[in-house]
């Protein structure tokens, strides 16, 4: 089977669209998978290091406000179509797949107009501008929450598959805490606000994080690299650990009793994956606020706690923590209901929906 896979951006498409490919590599070693991603951005470096076949066009996504910046934006849409169709041509794939971010839209386009079947991700519980747009062209719609097979028309295309994010968190090795300084019989809470960390949420914790002194369980914030040299750890007891970044963050979160964090939707399938109850602190600066609507997938069924960030005061959070961590009924209650997002499989359910696609094209 010959596939392209196409997204980018962000790690939130990229990092799905990888366990997609690696996915189909384990089923079947003999595929050929060619990864189409922006020429600029961080999937270009990210994607051969993990050892798949990359080419990229240069595009740009359309501002929401008018602005002149949209002309040459359309400019490159049109002419990444051109070059699409080029690399579909030449490539011949048996299905395209389009896992999100602008650069998908002129590859599921191109592939529409030369027949080839395509399929597209969505990882958020709202689609994105770019899905929206490549929906009307799919011959398949996966997508990661329940709640979002309502949002298209077209019911006989969309399939419930959770994100493959997931179904890799589970096959990871859990951390030993004692690599991470931390005591293997004490609960663990962990804080990380993304990759990259929060400056707003950053300047909040050096003083709520006082609270959480000398507690009989550890906390470890995860800063993001830039915040880091900004704390002043002597204001800390022993039970509180602040670190810059984690490698292979999964693996510490086998080992978390309660996470705060935000709700991207990989991070959600991890929390379901692994059932780790949660408090979610939305980014109210993403596209849509699809964190926030993400978030409330998972709390409107009781299956996560949510504190947006403006009421990240006080000692709301510590109270939040405690409550998880001491009210064994309510937290017991957390992890039964999230059971109901677990997909475990997400990544291979993707991957046969695929084969299926290709004997329905081999069929016509």
């Amino acid at each position: 089977m010959k596939i392209i896979i196409s997204a980018g951006g962000t790690g939130g498409h990229i990092y799905p669209a990888l366990a997609i490919a690696k996915k189909i590599k384990e089923k079947d070693n003999k595929s050929e998978i060619l990864y189409v991603g922006t020429s600029n951005r961080m999937e270009k470096d990210i994607v051969p290091k993990e050892g798949f076949e990359f080419t990229g066009i240069r595009i740009e996504g359309l501002r929401r406000s008018i602005s002149p910046k949209n002309i040459k934006s359309a400019y490159l849409f049109l002419k990444g179509i051109k070059k699409c169709k080029r690399i579909i041509k030449n490539f011949n794939p048996d299905v395209v797949i389009g896992v999100g971010g602008y650069v998908s839209a002129p590859v599921i386009y191109a592939a529409h107009k030369l027949g080839v079947k395509c399929a597209i991700h969505e990882q958020n519980s709202s689609f994105g501008v770019t899905n929206k747009f490549a929906s009307k062209f799919a011959d398949k719609i996966f997508v990661s929450f329940k709640s979002s097979m309502d949002k298209v028309e077209d019911k006989s295309k969309v399939i419930y598959t959770g994100n493959p994010c997931g179904e890799n968190a589970i096959k990871v090795t859990p951390a030993k805490k004692e690599e991470y300084g931390l005591t293997p019989n004490k609960k663990l809470v962990l804080i990380v606000m993304g990759s990259l960390g929060s400056k707003t949420i950053n300047e909040k914790m050096k003083d709520m994080l006082t609270l959480f002194n000398n507690k009989d369980y550890e906390v470890m914030l995860i800063t993001g690299k830039n915040y880091y040299d900004t704390y002043d750890k002597s204001r800390y007891t022993n039970n509180i650990k602040i670190v810059p970044y984690v490698d292979d963050l999964v693996r510490l979160l086998k080992k978390t009793d309660c996470l705060v964090s935000r709700a991207g939707a990989s991070t959600l399938s991890e929390i379901a994956s692994l059932n780790i109850p949660s408090i979610l602190v939305p980014s109210p600066y993403v596209t849509e606020n699809h964190q926030y609507k993400n978030a409330m997938d998972l709390v409107s069924k009781n299956a996560a706690m949510i504190l947006q960030e403006k009421d990240l005061e006080g000692d709301t959070l510590l109270r939040m923590v405690e409550k998880i961590l001491n009210d064994r009924v309510f937290t017991n209650n957390l992890k039964n209901n999230l059971k109901e997002f677990m997909v475990n499989n997400s990544a291979t359910k993707i991957y046969d929906e695929l084969v299926k696609l290709v004997g329905d094209n081999n069929g016509k």
